[in-house]
């Protein structure tokens, strides 16, 4: 089992800037492939970000490309979402995921586990 524990979210201006953290912990030798969702009110959970643990591909949502970053810092088994320039339609629950499977992926179902959530709200 892989246990991730997202933080970092809370109250920003349009135009600021957030870092949330991913911390894992558990058999995390066992996920190769982490990703960013979100989930605005009334929409459905969307893809965000993707990377690979041990090597260098990443994938973005065209939404966020640009935007947006998604890095990961091996010693402390955490992966980071920078966001940048942010706007009032980045609000969302921002949910980190990881799977066991190699390569990035876009799919919410090949993603095996998956954080409570850290809240994200940009005021205009």
């Amino acid at each position: 089992q892989v246990q991730l524990v997202e933080s970092g979210g809370g109250l920003v201006q349009a135009g600021g800037s957030l870092r949330p953290s991913c911390a894992a912990s558990g058999r995390t030798f066992s996920s190769n492939r982490m990703g960013w969702f979100r989930q605005a009110p009334g929409k459905e959970r969307e893809f965000v970000a993707a990377a690979t643990w041990s090597g260098g591909s990443t994938a973005y949502a065209d939404s966020v490309k640009g935007q947006f970053t998604i890095s990961r810092d091996y010693a402390k088994n955490t992966v980071y979402l920078q966001m940048n320039n942010l706007k009032p339609d980045d609000t969302a629950v921002y949910y980190c995921a990881a799977a066991r499977g190699f390569g990035v992926s876009r799919l919410e179902h090949e993603y095996d586990y998956w954080g409570q959530g850290t809240q994200v709200t940009v005021s205009s």
